[in-house]
């Protein structure tokens, strides 16, 4: 048997195993009387949750669940429970996942802690980029540089792709249809975010210094113009 044979077989049987552990597993649980199964649905849930690296999704969940269970009750019912705690079950990204409550960041920054956010690693420089793209997406690198007034490098690019921040658009209708870039959904879940809409205002990030309304405004009218004249 050759080396891709054995791999395959191999993953056949994981595949065959799992396939088998979710038909034995008990999503139902009809033999508990419903507070009980409740309550165990809302471990299972609060489990999945905990042990997963990103936002669970709530096809995720039904996984674990009865079909009559009602996701969002869970949730609520899993979020009362942790009122009291410095943590809490938070939807971002399309899915739910276990947040520290801002109360704390305090305390955790101050511990020196290892945390699982990759925010605190950017530059100021990748923020500010991080940042236009999240407003300005699709956006070519060209396009940032001129908002900018310098060339923003390929580097940077690389370097916010690589943390998984970034991803490819669609190729710009400009000379050349230089490649775009969008945020992706590991961006939403790293800064707490469920979709785009909720990203900050504006004032915000000119208050912290990361990013220029009139650089925004003069870029937007720059697009306007050039579609006008290629139309």
């Amino acid at each position: 048997m050759t080396m891709a044979g054995g791999s395959a077989t191999k993953e056949g049987r994981k595949s065959a195993r799992k396939s088998e552990e979710a038909v034995l597993f008990d999503r139902e649980l009809e033999d508990l009387p419903p507070d009980l199964r409740w309550r165990e649905w809302m471990l299972r849930a609060e489990a999945v949750i905990f042990a997963a690296s990103e936002p669970v999704s709530r096809e995720v969940l039904a996984r674990v669940v009865g079909q009559s269970c009602s996701i969002e009750l869970l949730i609520d019912d899993l979020r009362e429970e942790l009122r009291s705690r410095p943590y809490d079950i938070v939807a971002v990204a399309g899915g739910w996942q276990h947040r520290t409550r801002t109360a704390y960041g305090s305390a955790i920054r101050t511990s020196q802690a290892p945390t699982r956010s990759m925010a605190a690693s950017l530059s100021e420089n990748e923020a500010a980029v991080l940042a236009a793209i999240a407003y300005l997406q699709p956006v070519t690198r060209g396009e940032l540089s001129k908002m900018f007034g310098r060339e923003v490098s390929r580097d940077t690019i690389a370097s916010l792709r690589d943390a998984g921040f970034l991803g490819s658009g669609p190729r710009s209708p400009t000379p050349g249809a230089p490649y775009t870039y969008v945020t992706t959904r590991h961006f939403l879940s790293v800064f707490g975010l469920e979709t785009l809409r909720e990203l900050p205002d504006l004032e915000r990030l000119e208050d912290a210094g990361l990013l220029s309304r009139q650089a925004l405004e003069e870029t937007a009218i720059a697009e306007s113009e050039s579609d006008v004249l290629e139309g």
